[in-house]
């Protein structure tokens, strides 16, 4: 592959986690936009990937996470027009789960309905962005242009959204879908007032929120309630519980405590 002139080509590091640490959102982001991480999973084609970073300059954001097995191509450079330093400072990451693991919230877009997973109006979604916490970080995850995301990629996510369209569309660009959520976010963000954080009020970062949702479902399993005929069926509408509550390390206590109670009653 040839790369562009003067451009650093960007690839899967060797050791992520030491390579990534590193890297920093722009210096010209606000700080409610610096809040924000959009997470792009599985893109094919670089030329979305540079018409994102550039609809996020354009909106003032500037953290921007990419879930790659491979290295991207240099043709993102060439829609990005003068966002290539967002593509320059871009993480890149082998694996969803390690994109998300220290973010707080992450509110994931799709175009379809999924049966065990809630997805919430484009504009309660938003609403949503906008009350979180002060101190929490946020992620913004759009998946594959032709697949989207998953049902496991889903599930590294606290809420669904999806925005509407007036033709019976399959779905938006993905281009097309960051830019219309972080325009959303840009118009609002003169008039937004964001509850003032209270100390530990923070919910689990992703890291955290999937150890808990590990331990939860031992314990529900302990007591018959995941079986091998209900597993993927109770696992998925377990995640979408727990996401949607978005949990801090308190609540989490406190529901382990409830079932630790429950299992020496009586």
């Amino acid at each position: 592959m040839t790369e562009a002139p003067n451009r650093p080509r960007l690839a899967v590091p060797k050791e992520p986690k030491q390579r990534l640490l590193g890297c920093r959102p722009s210096r010209g982001s606000s700080a409610f936009a610096r809040r924000f991480v959009v997470v792009l999973c599985r893109p094919e084609n670089a030329e979305n990937v540079g018409l994102a970073a550039r609809a996020m300059k354009n909106t003032g954001f500037g953290e921007l996470r990419l879930v790659l097995n491979g290295p991207l191509e240099s043709t993102a450079y060439k829609t990005a027009v003068h966002a290539g330093p967002i593509i320059d400072r871009a993480r890149i990451f082998p694996d969803l789960e390690e994109a998300v693991a220290d973010l707080h919230l992450v509110f994931a877009g799709t175009a379809k309905s999924r049966k065990n997973f809630e997805v919430l109006a484009f504009e309660e979604a938003l609403d949503r962005m906008l009350a979180a916490p002060l101190s929490a970080r946020v992620g913004l995850l759009f998946g594959n242009e032709r697949t989207g995301l998953t049902s496991e990629e889903l599930r590294r996510s606290n809420f669904r959204f999806t925005i509407p369209q007036a033709a019976r569309q399959p779905s938006y660009n993905l281009a097309a879908a960051v830019l219309l959520t972080l325009f959303a976010l840009f118009s609002r963000s003169g008039a937004a007032v964001p509850t003032r954080a209270r100390p530990g009020r923070t919910p689990f970062t992703r890291r955290e929120m999937e150890t808990f949702r590990r331990v939860f479902i031992r314990k529900m399993e302990e007591r018959g309630f995941i079986h091998s005929t209900n597993r993927t069926h109770m696992e998925e509408r377990i995640s979408d519980l727990l996401g949607r509550l978005a949990l801090t390390a308190e609540d989490g206590a406190l529901f382990l405590a409830l079932f630790s109670k429950g299992s020496t009653a009586g």
